[in-house]
């Protein structure tokens, strides 16, 4: 997942041996586990616990919020440290319903989705966003799930955590944020899932409240099914670009490849085979130049 060369990452026993070779205690403790249940083992909140008793501050991505939790509240509290619940959503009350108003949004809104979860999108429009800023492009990222909002996306909402009925408004509401205080040139919205998965609607919810004017497709050629799924094979790109352009009022203008258990003789192989299937632009964000991410949107939106 990390390339080559190897990075020299330690993998710990435990918190004790991540400690002794950090010879400090951080600030921050990130919970960066996803179980699909999103709430934590007993060894988990055993290891959270100690955390804050060593006064780590702690970031938790789970769906169960610690910030509820009495025993947790009294850790923290007894500590003086804080607890982010990263997924907790904002109070019912001040929940935004989808307006309209993303129609005020002047500049190219482009959403990253995926013909699977787990597939790299929020890398690739970490990559997008990186190399048009990079190009002189004034580019926002807008995160929609707890891993990008831990990695540091300026604007975002955990959308697995907003109760359906408001996931449009308040990822419209967040655009709007971007747009008004940034004045970007092009927006760039991280998706969720796939469209055409039954187990992640959030997908779908995304094309509607960021009405997007274009689609990058991301695309594992080489997974023979769907992560977690075993019995359901990947769809094919084309398929889920019909799917997508169906759905809403949008085009899809790339497609990128995840290049997991490729050679780079397969991913070139790859990218030339979806160019004259598809007719759209085909790259590998992250072993080809990112250049080839900033034209494909360049030949989309000649404005830039």
């Amino acid at each position: 997942m990390l390339g080559e060369p190897p990075k020299g990452i330690p993998v710990c026993r435990d918190l004790a041996d991540a400690l002794t070779r950090a010879g400090a205690t951080p600030d921050y403790f990130i919970f960066g586990m996803a179980p699909a249940s999103g709430r934590l083992s007993s060894r988990d909140r055993g290891m959270l616990l100690e955390a804050i008793d060593l006064r780590m501050n702690v970031v938790n991505g789970l769906h169960e919020f610690l910030t509820d939790d009495p025993e947790f509240v009294a850790a923290s509290a007894a500590r003086n440290v804080k607890i982010v619940d990263v997924r907790k959503p904002p109070a019912r009350e001040s929940l935004r319903t989808f307006s309209g108003r993303i129609a005020e949004v002047t500049c190219p809104r482009i959403v990253v989705l995926g013909t699977d979860c787990s597939v790299g999108k929020r890398t690739t429009a970490t990559v997008l966003t990186r190399a048009l800023n990079d190009r002189g492009i004034n580019a926002v990222m807008i995160g929609t799930g707890q891993t990008g909002l831990i990695q540091g996306a300026r604007y975002g909402v955990a959308l697995d955590a907003v109760p359906s009925q408001f996931c449009a408004g308040e990822l419209e509401g967040t655009i709007m944020e971007a747009f008004e205080a940034e004045k970007p040139d092009v927006i760039v919205v991280e998706g969720q899932g796939a469209l055409s998965h039954p187990a992640y609607p959030t997908s779908a919810l995304i094309l509607r409240g960021a009405c997007p004017d274009g689609v990058v497709l991301q695309h594992a050629p080489a997974r023979a099914h769907r992560a977690d799924f075993a019995h359901m094979p990947m769809p094919e790109p084309a398929d889920e670009i019909h799917l997508i352009q169906t759905f809403s009022d949008t085009k899809v203008i790339g497609l990128t490849i995840n290049h997991e258990n490729m050679t780079d003789a397969d991913v070139s192989a790859a990218i030339a085979g979806y160019q004259d299937e598809l007719g759209i632009p085909v790259t590998d964000p992250l072993t080809r130049p990112p250049r080839i991410l900033v034209d494909m949107v360049l030949s989309a939106f000649g404005g830039l």
